[in-house]
């Protein structure tokens, strides 16, 4: 399980492609930090570090994970937001975070509000995902507020640290990112549908 805030952003520096499966090797602060079959959020994605290296660790995403989220649009040089797993006792300071991606979504603005910004993102809602307004989303494993929530559209607001300190600052529109619903939302919504 993690928060949504996120403790570093890394950079990606091998891709190898084997089979169906696409290992993703990282550099970043967190990475001498890590253990071979440790959790950890690459862009909100859960995956398991698999290999480790002096600087850098190695997760490795399967088919499912490549259709679901936008890790298979990585490139050597790309920035990834990366956050360890909860410790049991610690404060959940954003929400409950699975990292279970269900789904990308495309940036369609970016609105800079004055020491703010302001992302509109547009989703499949055929899919079933739904927002509310000031409920939470995950991007890119990143905890948002939900600030204006539509039938397959919502905006989040920005504040200057959230911006400095993840990978929100490269997404630009016509950009893909990573989307998981709150797991409440997804209970709820799923309970309603037997009914």
């Amino acid at each position: 399980m993690f928060t949504g805030i996120i403790e570093t952003i890394g950079d990606v520096t091998h891709l190898r492609q084997e089979e169906d499966n696409f290992h993703i090797t990282v550099t970043s602060s967190l990475s001498d930090e890590l253990k071979i079959d440790q959790s950890v959020s690459h862009n909100g994605v859960c995956l398991t570090v698999v290999a480790l290296s002096p600087g850098e660790h190695t997760v490795t995403a399967i088919a499912e994970t490549l259709q679901k989220s936008n890790l298979g649009n990585l490139q050597v040089g790309s920035r990834i937001n990366l956050e360890r797993c909860t410790k049991v006792g610690d404060r959940l300071d954003g929400h409950i975070v699975q990292g279970h991606v269900d789904q990308v979504a495309q940036c369609v603005s970016v609105a800079d509000q004055r020491g703010s910004w302001l992302y509109t993102f547009q989703y499949d809602d055929a899919l079933g995902n739904i927002t509310v307004e000031k409920g939470s989303i995950t991007i890119n494993g990143i905890s948002l507020t939900v600030v204006d929530a539509q039938r397959s559209r919502f905006s989040v607001a920005i504040i200057p640290y959230t911006y400095e300190n993840t990978n929100l600052k490269w997404v630009n529109p016509g950009d893909t990112v990573n989307l998981e619903f709150d797991i409440i939302g997804k209970y709820v919504a799923r309970m309603m549908e037997l009914r």
